[in-house]
């Protein structure tokens, strides 16, 4: 869901999410904001798999996270993308992760490189995404 140029994905939190405390791994985090991520892309009109076979891939060139506090097994979180700055051949974003009392649980940047699929060399973004941005 896109709301002030932000998107929204919820995300129920399993097991295979947390820790033996039934706490989230600090690493699932960056799956999570993948996953909204790719989100955001899709609902633009731009499938990571279509993207591919016209020689564009996006990889992760830097991520700065702050954690803040926990979430836990069950809980629904709202994590959020915005792109914040937008380059020729990148995107940065800003992400959270957000619990059910509108608390931040994790927040941070993300800048994501676009490349050519085939030489992994940079590349600038596509017009059609780029201008939907």
């Amino acid at each position: 869901m896109i709301e002030n140029d932000e998107f929204y994905l919820p995300i129920r939190v399993y097991i295979e999410d947390t820790d033996a405390g039934g706490i989230v791994f600090y690493a699932n985090y960056l799956k999570y904001f993948e996953r909204a991520r790719t989100e955001f892309i899709r609902s633009l009109g731009f499938e990571l798999r279509a993207c591919m076979a016209e020689n564009v891939n996006f990889v992760v060139h830097s991520i700065d996270l702050k954690y803040l506090r926990s979430a836990k097994l069950d809980e629904v979180v709202n994590v959020s993308a915005r792109v914040e700055k937008k380059g020729r051949a990148f995107m940065l974003f800003h992400q959270q992760v957000v619990n059910n009392l509108g608390e931040v649980i994790v927040e941070g940047h993300v800048k994501v490189a676009c490349i050519h699929f085939d030489t992994a060399k940079p590349r600038t973004l596509p017009v059609e995404l780029s201008n939907k941005l």
